[in-house]
């Protein structure tokens, strides 16, 4: 895990309220995951409203959501904070942690460009979850 960019993740897109706890959460193996089920039901006041820009459906098909992401920025590369084992708390490239997390079910936070663009799966309900751009202008 890279604690410096998770930092960031967090100064950058989380409620101010929260951020030292959500912090001190993902810092810790055994309270991570309660840093994880922030971003499932609650996610609207876990993160800062003004930045989630809700992705228009039909929304469920990861290169679509690859292509935006990319006119808005991103590189190759991101970092992970994902529910999913396989991508989380890793630097890995973005079409392989978006093929990853699109569809997986459970919360996924993608950094794409540190402090300025990232994208957010909520949990699955009923019906899809919903998907979403994070964009601070702010930094």
């Amino acid at each position: 895990m890279d604690k410096e960019h998770e930092l960031m993740i967090v100064k950058s897109f989380f409620a101010k309220r929260i951020r030292d706890r959500v912090i001190f959460e993902l810092s810790s193996l055994k309270k991570r995951t309660n840093a994880l089920d922030r971003l499932c039901h609650n996610y609207e006041i876990t993160l800062q409203k003004e930045t989630l820009i809700e992705i228009p459906k039909p929304n469920s098909c990861y290169t679509d959501i690859l292509s935006l992401l990319t006119k808005l920025g991103a590189e190759d590369y991101c970092y992970a904070i994902s529910y999913n084992k396989e991508i989380d708390g890793k630097h890995l490239p973005l079409n392989y942690a978006l093929e990853q997390a699109v569809g997986y079910g459970m919360p996924s936070l993608i950094s794409c460009i540190p402090n300025k663009l990232a994208y957010f799966e909520s949990e699955q309900g009923f019906g899809p979850p919903k998907r979403f751009i994070l964009k601070n202008d702010k930094r």
